[in-house]
């Protein structure tokens, strides 16, 4: 989500979590004056802290690719251990490993799992390596 008017809407549509590809400030309060949970996406030390402090559940690495295991890595040592932070945009079956020891909480996954067009058999061959791959590499 993207706007203050849009939380609002997924609120009123029954919605419990807002993720957002950026942070902003005006929709994390908002999220949080509703009672929902805010998962903003950051990409810098200095999103994520701003993103806790105006009371973001957990941080969105996007697009994680950009900045790798190695510096999310570097942001974990200097985040609050307790925080949950997940990789978008980058992460998949074939690196899970790599990011959990980075230091990963979990992941948000998009195109490795469903390609516009993609058939229902894609679809399901493409969870299932998810799953096992997640499975094997999971700490």
């Amino acid at each position: 989500m993207l706007t203050a008017q849009e939380v609002r809407d997924v609120a009123n549509a029954g919605g419990q979590i807002i993720v957002s590809p950026n942070f902003d400030a005006d929709v994390v309060a908002q999220t949080k004056a509703l009672k929902l949970a805010s998962w903003p996406g950051v990409l810098t030390p200095s999103e994520c802290f701003a993103a806790l402090k105006a009371g973001a559940d957990g941080l969105k690495i996007f697009p994680c690719s950009v900045v790798g295991p190695a510096g999310v890595k570097a942001m974990r040592a200097v985040l609050p251990a307790q925080t949950a932070v997940y990789a978008v945009g980058g992460a998949g079956p074939a690196n899970f490993a790599e990011w959990f020891k980075a230091g990963i909480t979990g992941f948000g996954i998009g195109t490795a799992l469903y390609q516009p067009g993609s058939a229902l058999p894609e679809l399901r061959k493409a969870a299932q390596e998810i799953i096992s791959a997640y499975d094997s590499a999971h700490p």
